[in-house]
């Protein structure tokens, strides 16, 4: 996604369907987080996101838990990786995604699904069994993030996974 900026601002294109052919977007939405903010672990069955950053940087980790899911495998595979603006990231359904502002944050995403509160799942972002290597936080209080109470009371991942496995969601 290439910027053309000069004195007065710059233009970019944020998305085209012909550069994810194999994606159906259908809805966007624009996330502001302050820094500190720290959202996720979310993960979603029946949904892709596209991230983009439009202003600001995110540390975002990704959790692929399909092999959990589908009962093919006993590992989670964690990546993570800094973003900051124009770039992105595609994340497939089955992928538990969150992300950290360290700066003031613009995320641009397109989802494949219309919001559908049945398909928005989440587990710990602190997991120990998970492992996620955040960063360490300047500038909040107590140097821990800055949660969303549902973010705050998501349940380690292998409860998360008894649940599904149960039908309890």
């Amino acid at each position: 996604m290439d910027r053309h900026a000069d004195e007065r601002g710059s233009f970019r294109e944020v998305w085209r369907a012909g550069a994810y052919p194999a994606e159906d977007f259908v809805q966007a939405n624009l996330s502001s987080s302050a820094a500190g903010v720290l959202r996720g672990l979310h993960l979603h069955r029946r949904q892709d996101d596209l991230w983009i950053v439009a202003t600001g940087r995110a540390f975002v980790a990704l959790v692929d838990v399909r092999p959990l899911l589908d009962g093919s495998g006993p590992v989670a595979i964690v990546e993570t990786r800094e973003l900051a603006a124009d770039d992105w990231v595609l994340i497939p359904s089955g992928v538990a995604h969150g992300f950290l502002a360290l700066d003031p944050l613009d995320l641009i995403y397109l989802v494949t699904n219309e919001y559908d509160g049945s398909d928005e799942l989440g587990f710990a972002w602190d997991d120990p069994a998970v492992g996620v290597a955040w960063p360490t936080l300047r500038g909040t209080p107590d140097g821990r993030p800055i949660l969303s109470g549902r973010d705050g009371a998501n349940p380690p991942l292998t409860e998360l996974l008894v649940r599904l496995r149960d039908g309890a969601i």
